[in-house]
């Protein structure tokens, strides 16, 4: 993210990538290749029960311009088109997908040491308008994410947040689903030499009067294997183990108990991710 707030998505990303990201509960396996062009093609297939899903993606750099093209086996294409840096701090997107008629979108984002701003419209008659920035320093940022919809004449979403980060913690609040969820995240990191850290969040729906307390940790056994753990107030306990087998290639298995369940029946799930 370098100096600065950064943008509003990186509000609490570091407590919701150590309780979320590389649990799987299917088999997946990706792999990427790289002509002598320099055009990296990454193959991956997902295995949900009985359905096997797959898709290719196919990602050419020039410069400061990135193309991104994925085809799935349900036959839809999607595009992304990145220009990085055409000034200093700034960055647009383009994306569609195909048959998708309505799913063109043009985003701008900016990135200052004091502010963090992304915008973002639809490429359609009546388009959606999004609008998301953060401002503060890399200690204390305030930060809102709001949503037009030209066509209704409605907001479609408004949440904001708060974050509060040092050298070995992040906390942040946000509220979200147009008021009627809160939620706190906590992110500390024990050991940096072990990578051990610990995690926390806590939602608040006022709806339903409902709360769910999700709380992780990783550690690295090793330079090239770490775990990861978590549970949550559901008594769903979930852990992975993950290794660096070569140089950005990832073995994964993660497995899941609902441990108030009559039936303690495990669910497992391996990733392989091969990088030449």
């Amino acid at each position: 993210m370098g100096k600065g707030p950064g943008l509003y998505t990186d509000i609490g990303k570091k407590a919701r990538d150590l309780l979320y990201k590389d649990y799987q509960s299917d088999q997946k396996f990706t792999i990427t290749t790289y002509s002598p062009t320099g055009v990296a093609i990454t193959s991956t297939g997902i295995k949900k029960g009985q359905l096997l899903l797959a898709d290719v993606n196919t990602q050419l750099k020039n410069k400061n311009i990135t193309t991104d093209i994925k085809v799935d086996t349900n036959s839809n294409l999607s595009a992304t088109i990145t220009l990085d840096e055409p000034a200093p701090g700034l960055k647009t997107i383009f994306s569609f997908k195909v048959p998708d008629q309505r799913s063109g979108k043009f985003e701008v984002q900016y990135l200052h040491e004091h502010a963090g701003i992304s915008s973002s419209i639809g490429l359609t008659a009546n388009p959606v308008v999004n609008f998301s920035g953060v401002i503060g320093l890399n200690l204390l940022a305030l930060g809102t994410d709001v949503s037009f919809d030209t066509k209704t004449g409605n907001f479609t979403k408004y949440d904001a947040g708060l974050s509060f980060s040092n050298a070995d913690l992040v906390a942040s609040l946000t509220l979200n689903d147009k008021g009627d969820s809160l939620n706190a995240s906590y992110y500390h990191i024990v050991n940096p030499l072990t990578n051990t850290a610990v995690g926390a969040e806590v939602t608040h729906s006022f709806s339903t009067n409902v709360n769910t307390i999700t709380v992780g940790t990783q550690h690295a056994l090793d330079p090239l294997t770490t775990v990861k753990a978590r549970v949550n107030n559901s008594g769903k306990a979930t852990a992975l183990v993950q290794h660096e087998w070569r140089p950005k290639s990832f073995f994964t298995i993660s497995g899941e108990v609902d441990t108030k369940a009559i039936d303690k029946t495990a669910k497992v799930g391996l990733s392989l991710a091969l990088k030449p």
